[in-house]
């Protein structure tokens, strides 16, 4: 970890009024235009960043507009998952993610259980794909035996498929960079304050596809089961078939419905965790009811493996101590995928 002023940030005698308040049982998820914080000034930036910052204490969820990453390259992605998952069973399973060292590749129906108390055995009505930092066998942190870091398991039958994706998660992976750049200002923090734990991140592109179910839908079995996600923070594309549902402050489910252009972000464990739970890691599922298959396109940016994940130096205070231990990036994330993977969890046992 390199040295950065940032470090010297003091405990807060006192938390700033900003980054309290009660919380608000939102009935929509809030719209922010991004560019304002792209391409404006230091009063723009900060006004957005604060916008964001009371998105996430109250609901945890917000949409992104103008963010800067092509609608074509979208678009492009969406396709090629689309025809991965088109592949007949035997053809995915090639690049099966048991097969991987750290946690890359294909996952089948049921391969994923977000909400094991629900649905037991049965888990999530999806089948998915993991594609995260293509690390080589000689990378030092391969070598070092890192979790999590390795190559990733790319299809050898779909041509430019590998090209796409690759240009996709980087898009993403700016995105994430920016909006870790506004959280910091929503915090009261040096705009630069994670820039630290943010070279060489464990981002990960995790394209799903939801096949339609068709009869009554039980929470036994549905596309996501209720969960948080794991991590930092979320950058979600999804197609026009709907489905992704959040669980307000109030217990109410309030749709997530898809906005042409818009990604949805959400914060997750990690960084509810970094802010003392300031902000919200939020409750969310997946019901495909449209009849039709769904896609989407979840981009999970969270820090490097050895990250510092202790409460923020704004976030505490003698009227709000520290709630959680510190703890690093990569061992949260392993404690995460362990209880929802039980090919991964048996591997650890």
């Amino acid at each position: 970890m390199s040295d950065n002023s940032s470090n010297d940030t003091p405990m807060a005698d006192s938390l700033d009024p900003r980054l309290l308040g009660e919380r608000i049982p939102v009935e929509t998820i809030p719209v922010i235009t991004f560019g304002d914080f792209l391409h404006g000034d230091a009063t723009a930036r900060k006004q957005v960043a604060l916008t964001i910052g009371r998105a996430c204490r109250d609901v945890g969820f917000f949409y992104v507009r103008d963010h800067g990453i092509p609608q074509q390259l979208v678009d492009n992605a969406f396709a090629e998952a689309r025809r991965f998952f088109a592949q007949p069973e035997d053809r995915k399973r090639r690049i099966d993610i048991e097969r991987s060292s750290c946690h890359r590749g294909y996952f089948a129906l049921g391969g994923e259980n977000l909400d094991p108390e629900k649905q037991r055995e049965a888990g999530d009505f999806k089948e998915g794909l993991k594609i995260g930092r293509d690390l080589s066998p000689t990378h030092p942190l391969v070598r070092a035996g890192i979790p999590l870091h390795g190559p990733n398991q790319w299809p050898d039958n779909l041509p430019g498929w590998r090209e796409v994706m690759e240009r996709y998660y980087e898009a993403c992976k700016d995105l994430g960079f920016q909006l870790m750049h506004a959280f910091a200002l929503a915090l009261e923090l040096p705009e630069d304050y994670f820039d630290r734990w943010l070279d060489g991140p464990m981002a990960t592109l995790g394209p799903l596809h939801y096949p339609p179910q068709i009869g009554p839908i039980s929470e036994s079995r549905i596309g996501a089961g209720a969960h948080t996600d794991f991590g930092c923070l979320t950058i979600l594309a999804q197609d026009a078939n709907g489905g992704l549902q959040v669980q307000n402050v109030a217990g109410q489910w309030i749709d997530a419905p898809p906005l042409p252009g818009s990604f949805v972000v959400n914060i997750g464990d990690m960084l509810a965790r970094w802010t003392n739970d300031i902000f919200a890691s939020t409750r969310h599922r997946v019901i495909n009811r449209s009849g039709q298959e769904r896609y989407s396109l979840p981009f999970f940016y969270d820090p490097a493996f050895h990250a510092e994940v202790a409460c923020l130096p704004t976030c505490v205070g003698p009227d709000r101590p520290a709630r959680y231990p510190p703890t690093t990036g990569g061992q949260h994330l392993l404690d995460m995928i362990n209880a929802s993977f039980a090919y991964h969890r048996a591997r650890e046992s």
